[in-house]
């Protein structure tokens, strides 16, 4: 495939760029979900412990397992977010280097002033 043909990739390289970008977005609000439940579980689990109120182990545990989900939930996402990010910045290096080996040309304006 010459360089021509390959700029004719330019487009589906953009759309790509863009669902990544969504994906990014995505795991970005997951993970502030994710340390905002972080913090209510650890809150609750705290005053659990200190008695502040009687719901006793059930609530306790249930923190202790909405915290660790919540780790697992952030960990991954933010492993996906490097991964997407790494992605997008590939694609962005191909789409320039594709844009920069299209041979452009000056079209000039070759129209009659009719006053």
């Amino acid at each position: 495939m010459n360089d021509y043909d390959r700029t004719d990739e330019i487009p589906e390289i953009e759309e790509r760029i863009e669902e990544l970008a969504e994906t990014a977005e995505r795991c970005r609000k997951i993970i502030r979900a994710s340390k905002a439940v972080i913090v209510g579980g650890v809150a609750l689990l705290l005053v659990t412990t200190l008695g502040l109120v009687e719901s006793g182990q059930i609530a306790a545990l249930g923190s202790i397992a909405v915290v660790l989900g919540a780790i697992v939930s952030l960990g991954s996402n933010f492993s996906t977010l490097r991964q997407t990010e790494a992605a997008i910045s590939a694609a962005e290096a191909l789409r320039s280097e594709l844009i920069g080996k299209i041979d452009l040309r000056v079209v000039r304006d070759t129209s009659v002033n009719l006053k």
